[in-house]
């Protein structure tokens, strides 16, 4: 079954590396290029998933990440958090606010989806896929 997946990448060579990643598993790919953009379309579009770079202009991955799941429906969508700028304690604040799992760029293709479909899988073997 195809899902709706959120890429908010601010790079355009980043978001058509993911792009490509997923391309061959016939998912619905939305974008936005920042965080005010990505709050916006998440909530219009509803994705299953989202990708979500932690340095965005105009509002960080987190703070988007830290709104959606003020609002119910956001609440067990799966986000992964993406950054270049890995440093100490990035990953633990990227799961505090809410991101189920965390990838530092370099970002290679089997990468997201790979970690997509264990998500999927754990989210079908918990009965919420």
């Amino acid at each position: 079954m195809s899902k709706k997946i959120l890429i908010v990448e601010d790079n355009p060579q980043n978001m058509r590396l993911i792009e490509m990643a997923l391309s061959a598993e016939q998912h619905t790919l939305l974008e936005a290029a920042n965080g005010e953009e990505a709050f916006e379309v998440a909530k219009k579009e509803r994705p299953d998933l989202i990708i979500m770079d932690i340095q965005l202009p105009k509002m960080s991955g987190l703070e988007v990440t830290r709104k959606l799941r003020e609002i119910r429906e956001f609440s067990r969508t799966p986000i992964i958090a993406i950054t270049a700028y890995a440093m100490r304690g990035d990953e633990e604040k990227a799961l505090d606010v809410g991101c189920n799992a965390y990838l530092s760029k370099p970002i290679q293709a089997r990468d997201p989806p790979n970690l997509i479909a264990k998500m999927w899988l754990q989210r079908q073997e918990e009965g919420k896929g």
